[in-house]
């Protein structure tokens, strides 16, 4: 046994003077390489702030936008039924004035008065009307008519549109115009050269009948006609060729001599 003792102290002896054995080198982690992703000028950002940088506005890291296209064929319905027309809407406003036309021809003779004789006729009466409208061009402008409806012994002259009294005595005369939207109406009934009544109307969105009456205690060789007048604004009268729209009247009520 004390052999055995001794055998084991050798051994051990021997093993604690040898050198000591290098130790085995311990495996560092595998450490990742840099990669540059900016310029040699610019410094590396953070991680947030790198996140911030691509949500900003910045075109090179902005999100590109997408915009569906929608087809318009596809959303659109059949088409629908005519509604029902709708009310008329406010006459605008007239044009300017045209330049002047050429002069017309001249017109033909006027009929001949009746014929005299000794013993005359008491009776004077005529009603005569126009289907054109009519502008003033001039400050007076004689107002002529075309279409005769009562002319009585043709007092009532309708190249010249004036009656011409025959028989002395009281008449009676009315007259009656359309007027025009927007425009002023104003006429004068004259007897000789002298005006004896006004037929006014103001300017309007609408257009309305106006008229004038009077009597007139008229001599031979007197005559009664009717004349626009023209101020600062537009004067006009309105009627249509398929309707007379104005109209002038004139009768004998008593005669001078019965």
């Amino acid at each position: 046994k004390m052999s055995v003792v001794l055998l084991l102290l050798l051994v051990s002896s021997s093993t604690s003077g040898a050198e000591p054995e290098q130790a085995v080198p311990r495996r560092e982690p595998r450490r990742l390489s840099c990669v540059r992703c900016c310029g040699p000028s610019e410094q590396p950002l953070s991680i947030l702030s790198s996140r911030h940088t691509r949500m900003s506005s910045d075109p090179a890291y902005t999100a590109p936008k997408v915009q569906p296209t929608i087809d318009i064929t596809i959303l659109k319905g059949e088409k629908g039924e005519m509604g029902e027309r709708g009310y008329p809407g406010a006459v605008g406003k007239e044009g300017e004035r045209g330049l002047r036309g050429f002069n017309g021809r001249k017109g033909q003779k006027g009929q001949p008065g009746p014929q005299g004789h000794s013993c005359k006729q008491l009776y004077a009466a005529f009603s005569v009307g126009r289907r054109k409208p009519l502008h003033s061009s001039d400050y007076f402008q004689h107002l002529t008519f075309d279409t005769e409806l009562v002319n009585l012994y043709k007092h009532f002259n309708m190249f010249s549109g004036k009656f011409f009294c025959y028989v002395a005595g009281i008449y009676y005369f009315s007259l009656n115009v359309h007027t025009w939207n927007f425009k002023e109406t104003y006429l004068h009934l004259m007897k000789n050269e002298k005006e004896v009544a006004i037929l006014y109307a103001q300017p309007s969105d609408r257009s309305i009948m106006q008229s004038q009456s009077l009597m007139l205690d008229l001599q031979e060789g007197e005559e009664v006609w009717v004349r626009m007048f023209k101020r600062e604004r537009e004067n006009a009268i309105y009627s249509e060729e398929s309707d007379v729209y104005i109209i002038f009247n004139g009768h004998l009520i008593k005669p001078a001599i019965e």
